[in-house]
């Protein structure tokens, strides 16, 4: 490793132990917390016995904060997170279940106009078709967040939510566990949404997202359809872009109408053009310029405003049309596709050498955003390589490349 490298690292670990969030972590500061939820609750109009029942056994789970402020070391790449949660063993699955509760969600489907394939394909993304909710008690997740501070009105107001949950008798408090976060059940609500769009499809007077599956799916289904979702259409499909396309172009942010892409030449993977439709359609490269390439439309919008990540949505999708009959990925997976991308670390360094050529204005902070996207475009484009935005290993390597030519040349300058 050089002297450069290790010093980039170094400095990398140093900015982000400075830009963790404090902590408020002993008891002294929970107890703090839990008197002034308690007060907040009640004046919201909480019953004191609910909070009694909640608060006296109700405990700070360090392990939780970690989790929230954490990100993995090596994120995965699209292909990675795909192969992982849209594996064959699990589309297999997903058929399975379509079949064996097809009468009911075909029902759903004509009330709620979701397709049964995207509420097995949620069901199998959130809980790998109920096999896993998660252990952490949800007045757990939901206080120790709050009390964290670092996203703490949003978890004070999961917590109001959890509290009438359980006023409303939908769940025993032994039984409301979910996931880290305090997601639940089946389709992995959060407290608030389920309030909004929880369904009690069986009718026996609860909405139970742990125990009955057609109150979990026609939610899921409800929630979907309450958002907008657009019965008859795709949420996109695997495309193929014509040589000498402009990367630049694609991006989750830049819509086109349908028949725009169609005359720049893009085509679905039989070889026909895209349809020639007036509505609405970005292409996203997952991956790159050298991975797979997709057209997405309005319903994976709402899919992403399910979960905001990207790999998650995609492979929403593609696991609806995998349980509904469709083949696999046609574009050939590029030799480095099981390379992992940058660490957390390293989008760090990315942003500050993006910043020291004026590309990138924003706070570093490791995490890959629309900033960051735009600055490596900026920069792929003044190295004349594809522009599509996707930082990798190479192109960090070109950074800091770029960068000590420039110190060498600065070097040879006299005094």
């Amino acid at each position: 490793m050089t002297l450069q490298r290790s010093f980039s690292l170094l400095l990398a670990g140093i900015l982000l132990l400075v830009h963790q969030p404090v902590q408020a972590s002993t008891a002294q500061d929970f107890d703090a917390c839990l008197s002034h939820l308690r007060t907040k609750a009640l004046d919201a109009g909480h019953a004191h016995d609910t909070l009694n029942q909640v608060l006296s056994s109700v405990t700070f789970n360090q392990r939780i904060v970690e989790l929230d402020r954490s990100q993995a070391e090596f994120i995965e790449t699209f292909l990675q997170y795909l192969d992982r949660r849209a594996s064959v063993d699990r589309v297999e699955k997903g058929r399975q279940l379509l079949r064996e509760h097809r009468v009911l969600l075909q029902r759903i489907a004509d009330e709620y106009g979701v397709r049964p394939e995207y509420i097995i394909a949620f069901w199998g993304m959130e809980t790998n078709f109920g096999t896993y909710f998660g252990k952490t008690p949800v007045f757990d997740a939901v206080v120790t967040l709050a009390c964290d501070g670092r996203r703490g009105e949003f978890f004070t107001n999961q917590f109001f939510s959890a509290l009438r949950i359980l006023e409303e008798g939908h769940i025993d408090m032994e039984q409301m566990k979910g996931s880290w976060a305090g997601a639940m059940g089946h389709t992995q609500f959060m407290p608030s949404t389920f309030l909004s769009y929880a369904v009690d499809y069986d009718g026996n007077g609860r909405k139970d997202l742990w125990n009955s599956l057609p109150d979990a799916f026609a939610s899921a289904a409800n929630y979907l359809s309450a958002m907008g979702w657009q019965d008859g259409r795709r949420w996109g499909r695997e495309v193929i872009l014509p040589r000498g396309f402009d990367y630049s172009q694609a991006d989750i942010e830049r819509s086109q109408p349908l028949s725009h892409w169609r005359k720049l030449g893009v085509r679905q993977v039989d070889g026909r053009l895209v349809p020639d439709l007036d509505f609405s359609a970005a292409i996203v490269l997952p991956q790159g310029h050298r991975g797979p390439a997709f057209i997405v439309y309005d319903n994976f919008h709402l899919i992403m405003r399910w979960n905001r990540s990207l790999h998650y949505a995609l492979a929403v999708g593609y696991m609806a049309d995998r349980v509904a009959g469709m083949g696999q990925l046609h574009a050939k997976r590029p030799a480095d596709s099981n390379e992992g991308r940058l660490s957390r670390g390293e989008v760090l360094e990315l942003q500050q050498r993006l910043a020291a050529l004026g590309l990138y204005d924003a706070e570093a902070t490791g995490r890959i955003g629309a900033q960051t996207r735009n600055a490596v475009r900026q920069f792929q484009q003044m190295v004349k390589v594809p522009a599509d935005a996707y930082p990798t290993h190479a192109l960090l390597e070109q950074l800091r490349q770029r960068q000590q030519d420039v110190s060498v040349e600065l070097s040879r300058v006299d005094p």
